[in-house]
């Protein structure tokens, strides 16, 4: 903080205003001065004064925060001689705010706790605290507070303790854990029926559950099972008691996951949960959902832990079916909240028995798989009283599509077939409400495209029988059967005498305000899966584009529907190609045309991006089978609308999001021509450079990528692509040279990589002999720690490529050149390219980044073995081996194996796996 320590008086002064202030823009001023204040050295001292003054809820609130933050992330500010100190102070904080509030209470345990995982110091703290409290009964509530968020905390994200400290830990917590379970059975023993403090005892043991640390065996005799259970089982249990019993359950389950080696716990929590089915019941008939839903999570959580030994002893010991029922009864809840806690139950039981193929396994479960479907099809219906077409945002929408995903995936069961006949007959044969008809189609549109459409009877007649639908059907079910023939697809290209009325049909409802998305979409189902059969309809789909607002579309459904037109145009016969292409355009063309002349008439600008979007889909799917020698029919027609893109790409060069569009669709048109595009490169580069010097959208660097990967191989095309970007490199490294811009343009790190890759592939002596490609690699090194996804890979993915063309001898003249050019950039950089990577590593990277950086080790390492083994051990002398708690990081000998294990490596998965284990050590 500028100008030293502040006030107290201030400090309160800023509280007050962030908790008080009337005034957003005061509170705006309190919140970031009090933000400066917690990231300065000052806190830690202001902090404890604040709560030793213990002046008012709000202050004590924010000194306690700020403890908590300043240990998990500044730890290191403070030397290891003033950690006891600190240890002592936050505990008698704690004894002494344990009155004023919980949450202050909550945000002083986690301080400690934090403390206690990073103090290497604080020997066996769950024994010493113990010891500590035990005996005071006021102190119990903070006791427990500290002993529930210790086992939560051990993996926490913010606190990099490494893997050794957290062995230490676990193994640690794991020694004292009886005691803790003691001091619990004691603690429920001596206040009895006090809920809050049951509440805490169940929240503290489901703790330590979830860590894994209980000695299951001592928990399988252990009163508090029996006191969890019997709470469960009481129909007066309050709300709250029954909450953290339920949690304390289900965690329990989840830690013996691995049955067979828990088996006195498993059999007594199988067991307690069977009982559970008559409370279950009793809290049905006092309609209280929130304990319903509590009980269906401890079924699903049952059967989620019992899966394997279900499958595998179906019926025998703990592989009773009785769960299955439990889970059975849940669906039949009128509320669909309940069925749907138990979705990725029945979605793993299907996965694991699919993958075992078993056709006797099959039957046993195929009954319950019926009576579910069965229940879902039921949970699928709308109102009696809804009026229109089915809401799919709303949280009904949602749950809707959850199962028809479900169904999907275990109608494998059932068989497809019997399904969709059977569902069908409920229709022909009843004469149900509409509500009902509407859920079978829904049900029935979710499994079409995994029935068989050859020579099939049923779905033939299903086809025929709902575009026969009269209008006066009510409008959901219309809505639905509309969705079922989009999904039937198969079905009409089999059976291409279907085509006209389902074409009608859907033409119907293409007229009809709320069907009219719904429609688009399924003539888009039928132009993708019947290309061919549709070709003769092009007139009539060319007619809807040419219309196409004056049907009241989802602007998604609009551009599906040209998505569609241009598929099936792209099977017309060449010749007729690029005039239907050019009408196809044209009204996107005339609408863009219209925007620029009005802009220039009264200066007012609209946004282009509807008609840009349209032309874009156009351009992607227009994809026709040409010949080598043949001119490709889109040429013209492309080389003809490039100057209203141009035009247009200037007019909004400054916004963003116009010139993403523009560059979108300009990428798609030169995609579409391939080398047609040829008369475009020299004018689209300039333009592009020229407002890239101005606005550095990154959407340029990407066009700049597909240019190379159509071009780069064109011995004429070479140079002038190397001058774009060097044109385009400029501005980027202007713009990631600022302080923390790397991190605040991750688009742009992205795609300059993608086009420097596109240019290692292409072209690779080009850009190695070029003065650039230093500056690039730099750039490439120091962005090696950003943590973004798609950034990263790219960056990796330009380093990996680089120096394989230096290791991959594909008998091009050219390896030789390729591989002296590699072997003096790495003699410049490799030892700083490898240390970086090792740093970000332990220290930046999420996991999911690691297989990248081993490949561009593993391309090191085939490039040159011995050196690299030498880069890599300084890099590794370099990293830090103790912690500031004074825990020891990483061993010598764990530094040796690391080494051994990338340098011996025989794969890449090899290097993979080493890296991943290390860095534990780190996190």
């Amino acid at each position: 903080m500028e100008g030293g320590k502040p006030s107290l008086a201030l400090v309160y002064q800023a509280v007050q205003a962030l908790y008080h202030d009337p005034d957003p823009a005061g509170k705006e001023r309190a919140s970031l001065w009090l933000g400066e204040l917690q990231r300065s050295m000052f806190a830690w001292e202001i902090s404890d004064q604040l709560l030793q003054l213990k002046q008012d809820v709000e202050s004590c609130y924010f000194a306690a925060q700020t403890m908590k933050m300043k240990i998990q992330m500044s730890f290191y500010e403070l030397p290891p001689e003033t950690h006891n100190a600190l240890r002592d102070s936050l505990l008698t904080h704690i004894q002494n705010l344990k009155d004023l509030s919980p949450i202050i209470v909550t945000q002083l345990a986690l301080a400690i706790a934090d403390l206690a995982l990073q103090m290497a110091s604080w020997k066996g703290c769950v024994h010493t605290l113990i010891e500590k409290y035990n005996n005071d009964i006021s102190s119990m509530p903070f006791l427990i507070e500290i002993l529930t968020v210790l086992p939560e905390e051990v993996h926490s994200r913010s606190l990099r303790i490494g893997a050794n400290r957290r062995t230490e830990i676990i193994e640690d917590l794991a020694f004292y854990s009886t005691t803790m379970v003691t001091l619990l059975t004691s603690c429920v023993e001596k206040t009895g029926t006090d809920e809050k403090m049951l509440i805490k005892v169940f929240r503290c043991l489901g703790s330590w559950f979830n860590l894994g640390v209980l000695d299951s065996n001592f928990m399988a005799s252990n009163q508090l099972l029996m006191v969890l259970f019997q709470i469960l089982q009481r129909d007066e249990t309050s709300t709250n008691l029954h909450e953290a019993a339920s949690d304390c359950v289900c965690s329990a389950l989840y830690a013996i996951e691995n049955v067979d080696t828990n088996i006195p716990l498993a059999l007594q929590l199988f067991q307690g949960v069977l009982t559970l089915e008559t409370a279950y019941h009793m809290a049905v008939a006092r309609e209280d959902l929130d304990k319903v839903l509590n009980y269906c999570r401890i079924f699903t959580e049952l059967c989620e832990t019992f899966l394997e030994t279900t499958v595998r002893s179906p019926g025998q010991g703990m592989g009773d079916l009785r769960t299955l029922e439990l889970l059975l009864i849940c669906a039949g809840h009128p509320q669909y909240e309940v069925v749907e806690i138990s979705f990725n139950f029945w979605y793993r039981l299907g996965e694991h028995l699919y993958k075992i193929n078993d056709a006797n396994l099959h039957s046993i479960f195929r009954p319950y798989i019926q009576r579910l479907l069965h229940c879902l099809a039921r949970h699928c219906q709308l109102d009696p009283d809804h009026e229109g077409i089915p809401e799919e945002t709303d949280d009904f929408g949602e749950f809707r599509m959850r199962v028809s995903d479900l169904v999907k995936d275990v109608i494998f069961l059932v068989g497809s077939m019997e399904c969709f006949s059977q569902l069908y007959s409920t229709l022909k044969d009843g004469n149900p409400p509409w509500e009902v008809t509407e859920a079978v189609l829904f049900i029935m549109a979710s499994i079409a495209k995994s029935v068989d459409p050859e020579n099939n009877p049923t779905v033939a007649e299903v086809l025929q029988q709902v575009v026969l639908l009269p209008e006066s059907v009510h409008m959901a079910v219309r809505y639905t059967s509309i969705e079922l023939v989009g999904e039937m697809s198969d079905v009409v290209d089999r059976n291409p005498r279907f085509l006209d009325p389902v074409l009608n049909y859907l033409m119907k409802g293409l007229r009809e305000k709320p069907l009219a998305s719904a429609a688009a979409k399924a003539i888009h189902n039928i132009c993708s899966v019947c290309r061919d059969h549709m070709a003769q309809h092009f007139q009539g789909l060319l007619d809807i584009a040419r219309s196409l607002d004056s049907f009241a579309l989802s602007t998604e459904a609009a551009v599906g529907l040209l998505k569609g037109t241009a598929l099936v145009l792209a099977r017309l016969p060449l010749e007729k190609i690029a005039e239907c292409l050019s009408d196809l355009c044209a009204v996107q063309v005339m609408a863009l045309k219209k925007l620029l002349s009005e802009q220039s008439a009264n200066g007012k600008s609209a946004d282009p991006t509807v008609w840009l979007d349209r032309l874009a889909v156009i351009f992607r799917h227009t994809n026709p089978i040409v010949e080598n020698g043949q001119t490709h029919p889109c040429q013209k027609v492309i080389q003809e609308i490039w100057p209203v893109l141009s035009e247009t790409l200037n007019a909004h060069q400054a916004d963003n999001r116009i010139v993403e569009r523009c560059c979108r669709c300009l990428r798609f048109a030169v995609r579409c021509v391939g080398k047609g595009s040829a008369s475009l490169l020299q004018p689209l580069v300039t333009q592009m450079v020229n407002v890239y010097q101005v606005y550095p959208h990154s959407c340029f660097l990407y066009l700049g990528s597909i240019l190379v990967d159509e071009y780069g191989m064109e011995e004429g095309c070479r140079q002038g692509l190397l001058d774009m970007l060097q044109a385009l490199c400029m501005p980027t490294f202007q713009l990631l040279e600022q302080p923390n811009s790397l991190r605040n343009h991750p688009d742009t790190v992205d795609d300059l990589f993608r086009l420097a890759t596109r240019f290692v592939q292409r072209s690779p002596v080009t850009l190695l002999s070029s003065s650039i490609v230093i500056h690039i690699i730099q750039c490439a090194i120091a962005a090696t720690s950003l943590d973004h996804r798609d950034a990263n890979c790219s960056v990796m993915k330009f380093i990996r490529d680089l120096i394989h063309t230096g290791v991959s001898n594909d008998h091009e003249e050219d390896f030789e050149v390729r591989k002296r050019l590699i072997g003096q950039a790495m003699e410049q950089h490799g030892q700083q390219l490898i240390s970086q990577l090792v740093h970000s590593c332990c220290f930046c990277l999420p996991p999911y980044t690691l297989p990248d950086v081993a490949e561009v080790l593993w391309e090191v390492m085939l490039f040159d073995r011995p050196i690299f083994c030498r880069w890599l051990e300084n890099a590794l002398k370099s990293l830090p081996k103790e912690t500031s708690g004074g825990a020891v990081t990483v061993t010598h000998r764990q530094l040796t194996d690391f080494h051994k294990q990338v340098t011996s490596a025989e794969e890449c998965k090899q290097v993979c796996w080493a890296i991943r284990e290390f860095t534990r050590l780190f996190r």
